[in-house]
């Protein structure tokens, strides 16, 4: 059986729908090149009068790498690195897809109760964005998410304490061991054995008095069996 020969007139009227039709091919280069670009999701909450007044977290889901700030609102501005999972940003992402990636959420309760902050979930992917915000949610997905980004903002409040103590207060380390292991055993911190080489440090440095020392040493071992 021959095959069917295109006309002339076929191939050039063909040619004609997709000049006349840019919006088909610059859709698919947009949708190429968004996809080409890993996706963002960060967390920020606004809280006048509480300590700190701001926290925000933004996490890529192609990077271990994230940025932290935790400050009060006159103070400098000022994002920091640490490191995040893969699993806990793949946890992360699944709660936000359960979420729509907060396209067209609306989770604050709507009722009249005390002022908790402004929190905003964003979430974006080359020039797409989507956000909402809210101060109270009873949305069971937003409050594993918020718990997870208040849990690590929490990790990295005792991390800054640490060091601080670490390098300026030999004599408070003990304090700021026993707030660790106060959140610790309460299970607020999605990922507290990131702190693991500051326990090994303050363990291992005879500067340090010999309670704080040892209480270090069986927090890195309990965190090690994690």
């Amino acid at each position: 059986m021959k095959k069917p020969r295109l006309s002339i007139r076929s191939v050039l009227v063909a040619g004609m729908l997709v000049f006349l039709c840019p919006s088909c091919w610059l859709s698919s280069a947009a949708a190429a090149s968004t996809s080409a670009v890993g996706a963002k999701i960060s967390f920020k909450r606004v809280f006048q009068g509480s300590s700190p007044e701001l926290i925000e977290i933004t996490l890529r889901d192609d990077s271990d790498t994230a940025t932290y700030e935790i400050r009060q609102l006159d103070e400098d501005q000022g994002a920091l690195p640490f490191e995040v999972s893969a699993a806990l940003r793949a946890k992360i992402f699944a709660l936000a897809g359960e979420l729509h990636n907060f396209q067209g959420q609306d989770l604050d309760v709507h009722r009249k109760i005390a002022n908790l902050g402004e929190k905003t979930f964003r979430w974006q992917q080359g020039s797409i964005s989507h956000e909402t915000k809210f101060n109270y949610t009873l949305n069971s997905s937003a409050t594993r998410l918020l718990q997870i980004f208040e849990g690590l903002a929490r990790q990295q409040e005792h991390f800054a304490l640490l060091s601080r103590r670490i390098r300026y207060d030999r004599l408070g380390i003990n304090d700021a061991l026993l707030q660790f292991e106060s959140d610790l055993n309460r299970g607020l911190m999605p990922e507290p054995q990131r702190l693991v080489p500051l326990l090994e440090q303050i363990s291992s440095d005879t500067k340090f008095v010999e309670i704080a020392r040892q209480r270090a040493r069986t927090l890195a071992d309990r965190l090690r069996r994690l």
